[in-house]
């Protein structure tokens, strides 16, 4: 009601009541200081003031006449409009404060025009809560001013800390027809809590968090709160080396985290400086954080996103986190957030029906719900809700110098029918399902991304045959830096998950993903949706005991960490969490007091280590020159071997060989082709003793020598451990031939090493006598050994693995015809017999078979078998072999140890020796190495197993020639496997010769 006052200058009583009522859409034209006949007339609303005056300059007071109950004042001051303040009287307090409408508006023109054309890339500068500061003739003037878009909005209020959140004393102005509603207030300070409240085309008003807000309440108290970044930033250096960076062809190894998991109750500095650590000691180059914008429900994990521009309050304020990212890249480590533009939550007090429309959300429900996750689905056609999107991209590369953005769920952003059923969904204008506004939106936000801040990345999280994801947005492509490769996750985690028995029928998983591995910038993911929602830790989904568990995800790490593609892991696979993920628990990470655990995690850290100085593996990460099969076909045996590709910091070209055996029993002298003769380090063994493994290696090298294989002008003799990976890479020289003298030969004949040492004269070589080596399954036909008819250029069959391109390595080490003399080695001597000329080597010899079972006689990667050494043979005499005992695996529970050769129920279940007369050795004491004249296996990856080594090998391949069935029984779960017997040529091949009975399993 009208105050009985009298008003000399009073308002229109309709705009009164529009003005009090929030529907007025300019309070500015009513409110502040405005021209008069008289003077200068002033209005002020100021509910529950008792007193209002005008102070003007040096002190001169006016009041203000009381024209409204609510607390409108009006008055008119003699002169013109000039510098003033008013006095608010609340019973005995008087406040001296600025007038909120006599300022101009803080958005310019140029603003108002980007906005309505959704182009303005610096959104966060013009909207939201942002400090400012004023001169005047009666000093500077501090404040807060505030932005909202609300274009169907009837009136907007801003209220907060400053007003007791009454919602009355602060209505805003609409600016023109942009929908932009702007007010500047005085004296709001940083840390000042707000929101808007607003009154909706339906006559109901809604109180909602700022978009725009930069910082918010710890939830689940949903306020806005001004702030204002005082961070000062000390990573220029890397920001500056960012900029120079080509991430396709550099490391890139992420480790995925969720930071309210990972260390419960740090909070972001403490965070930073605890993965700094970690990320150091565990060598991965980036660290990818599960959405760090503000959420009000902790089990989303992030991924419902109610302030987009605002780091969760949880950890800190957004400085705390400017000094996580600004920590992290001082210790040379890249910060990739998750971010999601695709949905967000049905929040009342958030984005939904905001200013009472479907403003942010696409109006129709066939499009702006998603049924999966009871969301809602951003309006993309939308120019302002795009540049809403494409800023806040911009915002967090901007603002806190992240390196890389990694978008979720982009797949359901481009289809119009994702999760829904037919009829539930609109077509595109094309009729298709496709949604082309998300395209174009998608598009737009790579490119200005990528324009913005060169050396960032963009990956998409994205599960479908979508073409070009990767490729250039001017090349009809969406534009993203990378793309998750979720294909290869499912097939190789459901083959790895597998007992290895069955692997072989599923050995077309593994080599899928290599059909489709170039076509998009991949990176590999084993993300946390993979260890969730029943789907179990990576340690749970692997086969058999906890030691074979352990094996086989070493092995899967291995693998990948060689694959073409980027690597992500989620946090707690590096050492086999065992529990499935929880956000609300810790990880376990009193694992590691387990050998085991602590093996896995050892591994990764010399994974990370190794794959960051090997060039080879990263290079060429994205083009098929940087990878080459060696053997892809030996299903039966389950064993995969490629070349990795790429070029050192000269340009020099550099190559890795990596051959995977995923059966679950070690594979004696398996020869692989390779490109070039020469020494080869192996760099990786993933059953080292260090790692927890049963150290079954090579010793640490092994020799290529000239005998052409699987297609290749040179090969190895490998001893493949269980369930195991071993990476090998050329030594410096690697390719040159010597012939090895006959003195040489003669004194390497001559010396028996003693037990434990291996160990031969300077100048002797350490290779057995090629001609002796036969492969005895049917890829002997197709890879003939060099003879006098042999025709090293070819292998005049079909095999797959023969039509491998060589690598340029291969060329400039071309094979040596029979009786040729090798270019280069006329000085060395002048015998004719290739079959003597090995690789020189400067090690000691190393033993050609290693404690365990045989290797498994398969395809085209069969082993080679010796010839009978000379000295007493107790296998070839008829002893007969005793099944080594089980031994307790350390830090295993009772339950988990391995059982019975007749208990055919337990997953780890041994073969029954009795039918497996070439197993391997026995436990009990054999003969010497004098006696058998080969040495012991020693040292890092091929060490003799110590006795309380846990490993129990199964026995051999069957000593049969009869047919295996296509398929295991069905009762049969057995997690060690030597695949299927080879091919039958006539006669039986030689049963392998036990070198070493003595050594343990």
């Amino acid at each position: 009601m009208i105050s009985e006052r009298v008003d000399p200058c009073p308002p229109d009583p309709r705009t009164v009541e529009r003005l009090l009522g929030g529907a007025h859409h300019d309070p500015h034209s009513v409110l502040g200081a405005h021209p008069h006949p008289g003077g200068t007339a002033v209005r002020v609303l100021r509910p529950h003031a008792d007193e209002v005056h005008v102070v003007r300059a040096g002190g001169e007071r006016h009041p203000l006449v009381k024209v409204h109950d609510s607390g409108l004042f009006s008055g008119l001051v003699p002169g013109e409009p000039a510098d003033y303040r008013i006095a608010v009287r609340y019973g005995e307090r008087v406040d001296v404060v600025d007038d909120p409408y006599r300022w101009l508006p803080t958005l310019g023109e140029v603003d108002l025009h980007l906005i309505g054309e959704g182009r303005h890339e610096r959104l966060w500068d013009v909207l939201g809560a942002h400090l400012r500061r004023y001169d005047t003739p009666a000093g500077p003037v501090t404040g807060t001013s505030f932005a909202v878009w609300a274009p169907t909005a009837q009136g907007v209020r801003v209220t907060g800390d400053f007003d007791g959140w009454s919602g009355w004393a602060h209505p805003m102005r609409v600016l023109g027809s942009s929908g932009i509603w702007e007010l500047f207030v005085p004296g709001i300070e940083p840390g000042t809590r707000y929101k808007f409240r607003i009154l909706g085309r339906d006559g109901r008003w809604r109180d909602k968090a700022d978009p725009m807000a930069f910082r918010t309440e710890i939830p689940p108290a949903t306020a806005s709160i001004v702030d204002a970044s005082t961070h000062r930033w000390g990573d220029e250096e890397w920001l500056e080396a960012r900029a120079r960076r080509q991430a396709h062809a550099e490391p890139m190894s992420v480790y995925e985290a969720h930071l309210g998991s990972w260390r419960p109750g740090l909070d972001y500095r403490e965070l930073a400086r605890e993965m700094a650590t970690y990320l150091g000691e565990m060598g991965f180059t980036h660290v990818e954080l599960l959405p760090v914008a503000e959420h009000p429900f902790g089990g989303s994990w992030g991924y419902q996103v109610t302030s987009f521009y605002a780091p969760t309050a949880r950890f800190g304020t957004p400085d705390d986190f400017r000094w996580f990212v600004d920590h992290l890249h001082q210790h040379g480590f890249g910060v990739i957030i998750d971010w999601v533009p695709g949905h967000f939550p049905r929040d009342e007090w958030a984005l939904a029906k905001f200013d009472g429309s479907a403003l942010y959300e696409h109006a129709d429900p066939r499009r702006g719900e998603q049924p999966d996750w009871g969301t809602l689905v951003f309006d993309f056609g939308r120019r302002e809700v795009r540049n809403f999107l494409v800023a806040n991209a911009l915002f967090w590369l901007d603002q806190f110098h992240v390196d890389g953005l990694r978008v979720d769920a982009v797949a359901s952003m481009l289809y119009l029918d994702y999760s829904r059923p037919e009829g539930q969904w609109l077509p595109n204008v094309h009729g298709g399902r496709e949604n082309l506004d998300a395209v174009a939106f998608l598009q737009e936000m790579n490119a200005t991304v990528y324009r913005n801040h060169p050396g960032v990345i963009t990956i998409a999280e994205e599960s479908t045959a979508w073409p070009g994801v990767t490729r250039p947005t001017h090349l009809g492509g969406l534009g993203f830096g990378f793309k998750w490769n979720m294909g290869w996750m499912h097939d190789t985690l459901d083959y790895a998950g597998r007992d290895p028995i069955y692997r072989g029928y599923h050995h077309n998983q593994m080599t899928f993903s290599l059909m489709y591995a170039f076509s998009e910038n991949f990176v590999l993911p084993l993300s946390h949706d993979e260890v969730v929602h029943g789907k179990g830790s990576l340690w749970a989904r692997m086969p058999g005991d906890a030691w074979n568990k352990s094996a086989n995800l070493r092995g899967l790490l291995a693998y990948m960490w060689a694959h073409p593609g980027k690597q992500l892991l989620f946090q707690g696979g590096e050492f086999g969490q065992e529990r499935e993920w929880s956000e609300s628990r810790p990880l376990d990470w009193h694992l590691l007091e387990d050998p085991l655990h602590a093996g896995v995690k050892t591994l990764v850290g010399d994974l990370n280590r190794a794959y960051r100085a090997t060039p080879a593996l990263w290079t060429r990460d994205s083009t098929p020159e940087g990878f080459s099969w060696i053997d892809a076909n030996d299903a039966s045996g389950n064993v995969l071997s490629f070349l990795r590709h790429g070029t050192d910091a000269d340009g020099k070209p550099t190559v890795l060989a990596c051959v995977a055996n995923f059966s679950g029993s070690p594979k004696r002298d398996y020869r692989v082709g390779l490109p070039f003769a020469g020494r080869w380090r192996e760099v990786l063994n993933t059953d080292a003793q260090i790692y927890g493994g049963s150290g079954v290696g090579n010793l640490g090298a092994v020799e290529a020598e000239q005998v052409m294989w699987h297609g290749r002008p040179a090969s190895a003799v490998l001893q493949l451990p269980p369930a195991g990976v071993l990476w090998l890479v050329p030594e410096p020289g690697a390719g040159a031939v010597r012939r090895r003298s006959a003195a040489a030969v003669a004194a390497a004949e001559a010396v028996t090493p003693p037990r434990g040492f291996d160990i031969l004269p300077p100048g002797v070589a350490d290779e057995p006598d090629l001609t002796a080596e036969v492969p005895t399954s049917d890829a002997g036909e197709r890879h003939p050994a060099s003879g006098p008819a042999a025709d090293l250029t070819s292998t005049g069959t079909d095999d797959l693995a023969a039509e491998v391109p060589m690598s340029d390595a291969s060329q400039r080490h071309p094979v040596v015809q029979p009786g040729a003399d090798p270019a280069g080695t006329e000085d060395l001597g002048d015998e004719p017999d290739l079959a003597a000329e090995v690789p020189v080597s400067d090690v000691p010899a190393r033993p050609s078979a290693v404690a365990g079972p045989s290797a498994t006689t398969t395809g085209t990667s069969a082993p080679v078998t010796t010839s009978p050494v000379a000295g007493p043979d107790p296998d070839a005499a008829g002893t007969p072999w005793t099944a080594p005992q089980p031994r307790p695996t350390p830090g295993v529970r009772a339950g988990d140890e391995p059982r019975s050769a007749t208990d055919t129920t337990g997953v780890d279940a041994p073969s029954p020796a009795a039918s497996r007369p070439d197993a391997g050795p026995t436990e009990e004491p054999g003969p010497s190495a004098a006696a058998t004249g080969l040495p012991t296996a020693s040292g890092e990856g091929g060490s003799a197993l110590e006795p309380e080594q846990p490993r129990v090998e199964p026995a051999g391949e069957l000593a049969t020639t009869d047919a295996v069935p296509d398929a295991p029984a069905p009762d049969t779960d057995s997690v060690l496997d030597d695949g299927p017997a080879a091919p039958v040529t006539g006669e039986a091949p030689p049963e392998p010769v036990d070198p070493d009975p003595g050594a343990r399993p």
